[in-house]
């Protein structure tokens, strides 16, 4: 096999030239023009360096060198060397790949809602076509065709849109001013493709759908079979191989259009991933918006005090000042038990140690005794006195027993030995009312819409309140600070302690 390197020139010092040669190969050759001669090249250049250049190329294996006798009129142009060149299959294909590159790299993309009806109109004749006993295979083979080119266009468009627009989000390489002028006719951009990409996604959908079920199988081995007969002729089991391939790449095909438009339980389509990423990436615009103004505003950014803080440090006139500059910026300086005075210093300049060296052959440093002494920190001065806190104590301890006597009688007095109307409660002290307006608050909270009984229990368990509602009277209950009144229940409050006190005395 040839060694070819058909991508040397790209690495030579006149791969300008080298380039612009190959070009005006390849823009020949879409005229129809095969073979080329070193003067019939357009470039602004001498003859010499054209054909130095055609050389080169041509031990390459870009360009491939015929001898050129058809205008040799005297011996001496017989004798001189002349060519006529043309692309090899290696040139061609290494112009193809540096074409796609170039364009793959400036390419923007765009998100294309005509795309979308143009992949309808395609699936409604397609279905149209299922639908026939004997579609004509032309017409199925060049609907596929036509459909999977404008579907490719849009996946690739889309592609390449989303990542221009994540890296204008993310501000690299960006105008900040074309940005700020850009961005309302980008978001508009934006809803107007979610809203196309619902609404037509939706019916791409459905018609893929419905061709699956009038057997789009038997449309891909149309267009399958129809392949297979433009095949160079050979064996039957070769023809049959071709047709095999060829169906497997069609069902590829439609099964990448159904999974761009269908969403399946747990594989959401990508038509949906790709309205949430434009979605996302609207108020992801508005906050680079927001950051910019923020910035115009003059407020200041890590990336900016960095920046400054590296023009500080290159303006530095000397070492010194760059260590202060450093030691201000960032709190740093060198270990207080380390000593480096200045006979250290005077002994490092006459016996220089390099960075390299290892610390076990490098001089000692010197450690303050200072360290050990006043290393820790210690408080001056005598330790504080320890404060008698009984007293506090036990007015705290006389304070909790009188709360808890005061709850338990409240307990007591509340406890009902039978159901009772909220109207027949009457007198309540300040403790007995806090805890019967906790007990109905636990019960009303506990009764369900439409619910007129309820029972529940306490937290601590210790007690149970029954209410049922009364379809009318007005219940007063009096305490000292005032009267509490509402529609009138029947309440029944029971002690569970006093139950299972009876229950152990038996």
């Amino acid at each position: 096999m040839p060694d070819f390197q058909p991508f040397a020139h790209l690495t030579a010092p006149n791969v300008d030239l080298y380039r612009a040669v190959m070009g005006e190969f390849v823009r020949a050759k879409r005229r129809f023009v095969v073979h080329l001669r070193p003067e019939d090249l357009e470039l602004d250049a001498d003859l010499a360096a054209v054909t130095d250049a055609l050389v080169k190329l041509k031990d390459w294996g870009n360009l491939r060198a015929d001898p050129d006798t058809s205008r040799v009129t005297t011996v001496e142009d017989f004798h001189r060397a002349r060519f006529l060149y043309q692309l090899t299959p290696a040139g061609e294909a290494a112009e193809q790949a540096l074409q796609t590159f170039d364009e793959a790299l400036g390419r923007r993309g765009a998100l294309q809602a005509v795309a979308l009806t143009d992949i309808v109109t395609q699936l409604r004749a397609l279905l149209e076509l299922a639908r026939q006993e004997e579609p004509d295979p032309a017409k199925v083979h060049l609907l596929l065709h036509g459909l999977v080119g404008r579907f490719s266009d849009l996946a690739d468009n889309a592609q390449a849109f989303m990542g221009s627009l994540q890296r204008s989000i993310d501000l690299h390489d960006v105008d900040i001013d074309a940005f700020r002028a850009y961005k309302d006719q980008l978001i508009d951009y934006l809803e107007r493709f979610i809203k196309d990409l619902v609404t037509t996604g939706a019916e791409i959908a459905g018609l893929v759908a419905e061709i699956d079920d009038s057997d789009a199988e038997r449309l891909l081995r149309t267009a399958a079979a129809r392949e297979a007969e433009d095949a160079a002729p050979g064996a039957d089991q070769e023809r049959q191989e071709e047709f095999e391939r060829g169906l497997a790449l069609w069902r590829e095909r439609w099964l990448g259009l159904r999974q761009w438009f269908v969403s399946e339980p747990q594989h959401p389509s990508q038509a949906k991933l790709l309205r949430a990423r434009a979605r996302a990436a609207i108020p992801a615009l508005l906050q680079v918006v927001s950051a910019l103004n923020e910035r115009r505003a003059g407020r200041s950014d890590r990336s900016a005090d960095f920046r400054t803080l590296a023009r500080w440090f290159a303006q530095a006139p000397d070492e010194d000042t760059m260590h202060r500059l450093w030691r201000a910026a960032f709190g740093l300086s060198s270990a207080r038990h380390l000593t480096v005075d200045a006979d250290t210093l005077a002994e490092r300049e006459e016996q220089p140690v390099a960075a390299s060296t290892p610390w076990y052959d490098a001089p000692p440093l010197l450690i303050s005794p200072q360290l050990r002494k006043t290393g820790s920190y210690e408080r001056r001065g005598k330790p504080n006195k320890i404060v008698d806190r009984s007293e506090q104590r036990k007015a705290l301890a006389e304070r909790a027993a009188r709360q808890a006597e005061e709850i338990e009688l409240a307990r007591r007095r509340l406890v009902t030995h039978r159901p009772t109307k909220l109207s027949e409660v009457g007198m309540l002290d300040p403790a007995e009312f806090g805890l019967f307006l906790q007990l109905l608050g636990d019960a009303l909270a506990a009764r369900g819409p439409r619910q007129r009984e309820v029972s529940t229990t306490t937290s601590d368990g210790t007690l149970e309140i029954r209410l049922t509602a009364l379809d009318e009277g007005i219940a007063e209950i009096r305490t000292p600070g005032g009267t509490f009144s509402g529609p009138d229940h029947v309440v029944e409050i029971i002690d569970l302690t006093a139950d299972e006190a009876e229950e152990w005395s038996a």
